[in-house]
């Protein structure tokens, strides 16, 4: 029979151990900030992981995040959601993976994760192509007037066939400049060319002309783009050196007919610059799938001008596509928490 003290000592230590074995052999936490992701990811995740969501299809709130991120061992987030250092604080030590159901990640703080050792995913490649086509058909709708045509079907603007009403600028004989050529920049012009430019231009860093030799395109500053082009889209990622990359003196260099698409971020933009540049004619018209803020303020003065054609950035929204994003994004996070090479990882 054992001494009463041990019994004693054993009844005290019991709780501790059960909560120590449990805590154990259970699985991984995962938070999700949106409920409205594709249900395939989140089906991916809960066969191995315990998985919690914010409950409405909105972005979650911020003193929301940083309640339910506490203990999590992985974050499936949005562009819509800053992951800083007080989210990753919040979140604690045992934080292995944040991963974004996006291409970009500028909404992360990448070099604080680095310094903790926790891994990010992002979605690149999968969403190419959708936004590839997103921008071919903003370009048309933009050079096109469908918007503006289309409204006038609806206020009586529509009285009769006349000659040179509602006439818009072709792509045919038009020279296309691009502000990148990754990816996305190459797609998109693959899906012009087949319009007739009379030439493709595109601005990087380095050349690449191995890449550019599919479309006839050729490498120039960005100053010789912002001059001779008729059409300019912008398709590169948002750093440091492209930030606002789009402003006053941008405009005013363009031409008088130039046509100025954006599917890229917002951030490259001045939009104080592109307002003052549209209303007063300087450049044709615009096209933006992205802006900022995000969604655009009710009374933004953009909203006013009728050369202007504004989408809720919807570049990647083709069903599939969607889809998979929500199982790449679910994918990087197991992967992540078993050590495994992550299908896109941030090189951190």
């Amino acid at each position: 029979m054992r001494p009463l003290w041990i019994l004693s000592q054993s009844r005290k230590l019991l709780p501790a151990l059960l909560r120590g074995q449990r805590t154990m052999s259970s699985k991984p936490s995962v938070y999700v900030t949106r409920p409205d992701v594709d249900a395939s990811g989140l089906e991916l995740l809960r066969k191995s992981c315990n998985v919690s969501t914010w409950k409405e299809a909105l972005p979650v709130p911020r003193e929301v995040l940083l309640r339910e991120v506490v203990g999590k061992d992985a974050l499936y987030c949005a562009l819509t959601d800053k992951i800083d250092v007080a989210v990753l604080d919040a979140a604690g030590s045992q934080l292995k993976c944040v991963s974004t159901i996006s291409v970009g990640y500028e909404h992360i703080d990448v070099e604080e994760c680095r310094k903790r050792g926790i891994r990010v995913g992002f979605t690149p490649d999968v969403l190419t192509d959708a936004t590839a086509e997103l921008t071919l058909a903003l370009l048309l709708a933009t050079n096109r007037r469908l918007f503006e045509a289309s409204k006038q079907v609806y206020n009586g603007g529509w009285k009769s066939w006349a000659p040179m009403w509602m006439c818009g600028q072709g792509l045919k004989g038009s020279r296309v400049g691009l502000l990148g050529f990754g990816r996305i920049g190459q797609e998109i012009a693959a899906r012009i060319f087949p319009f007739k430019p009379a030439e493709i231009t595109y601005t990087t860093r380095t050349a690449r002309p191995q890449e550019a030799a599919a479309v006839n395109g050729r490498h120039v500053d960005f100053d010789e783009m912002l001059r001779n082009s008729d059409f300019i889209v912008a398709c590169c990622a948002l750093t440091p050196e492209t930030k606002e990359i789009f402003n006053a003196e941008a405009f005013n260099k363009m031409k008088p007919n130039c046509i100025f698409i954006n599917t890229a971020r917002g951030g490259v933009v001045d939009q104080k610059a592109l307002h003052e540049a549209l209303a007063s004619k300087r450049i044709l018209a615009a096209g933006l799938d992205v802006t900022t803020p995000e969604p655009l303020p009710l009374d933004d003065p953009l909203l006013k001008l009728d050369n202007v054609v504004i989408l809720p950035h919807i570049g990647s929204a083709d069903i599939e596509t969607r889809k998979e994003m929500s199982r790449i994004t679910a994918r990087n996070i197991l992967a992540a928490l078993t050590g495994a090479k992550m299908e896109a990882e941030v090189s951190v």
